[in-house]
């Protein structure tokens, strides 16, 4: 069968090659890149550039444009088009007289704002029809191509040793939103169960006890990947409550750590017992749990969060 070569790489089967337009093919149009990008008039090119200069501290075009391999010429049209509708501002950088620093105006961050929001909501649609464990397999394969195409950048994003703090304002917050958000993906649990972890984190916020309860936020390359609490559930019992680990920090053995985190306060503070709520579904968590002790006393079915569930109770003796 025929390959292509290019010079320094290693032969290629042509149906490798034809596999690869395919998939583009088939994704582009999945996407809507082939016309104006999610039903706007600007193109998947503008859309990213606009990404850009919202989520960049200090954007600058040079950076912009080699970030996204674009042309000088074709990025500088691209700003000059943003200029003219209103969308941004340049400033001289301070440091650097050949550059302007560039940042969104009101205008601009109302023009890409329904665009961002209509990217998360088409990405969730193509994951919508997936069952849990598909949605990972997909995940997966996203991350395997991102890493054989892009394998220096992997190497220099790739997780390092999770960080374990307490928490700060703004970090309750992030753990409620990762349950509604984490749970209704893979699982299609609906709002009932981000309002009882709302409720719990409300609770914990208003009555905390230092003396007996903690929180831990983790942490990977400065970015919140993971959270648990203990809470006092009597003068000898404490409650391991809502677990949760972002995908991109599951593999790691963060989950177990942040429970012998939990372990170990409730043994310090002189807890007799140990005690947690979890549901039949959530292998990975009771995995965790059974291989540090925990024993399985109670387990009833029960119809929440939209779906037909079997709700257990797991304890611990310290």
């Amino acid at each position: 069968m025929a390959s292509m070569n290019v010079p320094g790489t290693r032969p290629v089967d042509a149906a490798a090659v034809k596999a690869v337009r395919q998939f583009n093919r088939f994704y582009t149009a999945r996407i809507g890149a082939l016309d104006g990008y999610l039903g706007s008039d600007l193109s998947l090119t503008d859309v990213r550039v606009l990404y850009e200069l919202a989520h960049r501290e200090t954007p600058i075009a040079s950076e912009i444009g080699k970030s996204l391999g674009l042309d000088a010429g074709y990025l500088s049209r691209i700003l000059r088009r943003f200029d003219a509708a209103g969308w941004l501002t340049r400033k001289p950088h301070p440091g650097d007289g050949r550059h302007q620093l560039l940042a969104l105006t009101e205008a601009g961050h109302a023009a890409f704002a329904p665009l961002q929001q209509k990217s998360r909501d088409e990405a969730g649609a193509l994951l919508a029809p997936l069952s849990a464990a598909q949605r990972e397999q997909m995940l997966d394969a996203m991350s395997t191509v991102q890493a054989l195409l892009e394998p220096a950048r992997s190497a220099a994003t790739r997780p390092t040793t999770a960080i374990l703090r307490d928490p700060v304002p703004g970090d309750i917050g992030w753990v409620v939103q990762q349950h509604g958000e984490i749970y209704a993906r893979e699982y299609g649990w609906n709002s009932e169960f981000e309002a009882l972890v709302a409720e719990i984190a409300a609770q914990f916020l208003r009555k905390f006890q230092p003396d007996s309860e903690r929180c831990w936020i983790a942490e990977l390359n400065g970015e919140r990947v993971g959270a648990v609490f203990v809470v006092r559930k009597s003068a000898t019992t404490a409650q391991l409550r809502i677990l949760i680990l972002a995908p991109q920090a599951r593999g790691l053995g963060l989950g177990a750590r942040l429970t012998d985190e939990c372990i170990g306060f409730a043994r310090r503070k002189g807890y007799k017992k140990m005690v947690l709520w979890t549901n039949s579904c959530l292998a990975a968590a009771r995995g965790i749990y059974a291989a540090r002790g925990f024993k399985l006393t109670k387990s009833e079915p029960y119809e929440g969060f939209g779906q037909q569930l079997v709700g257990e109770t797991w304890e611990l003796k310290l």
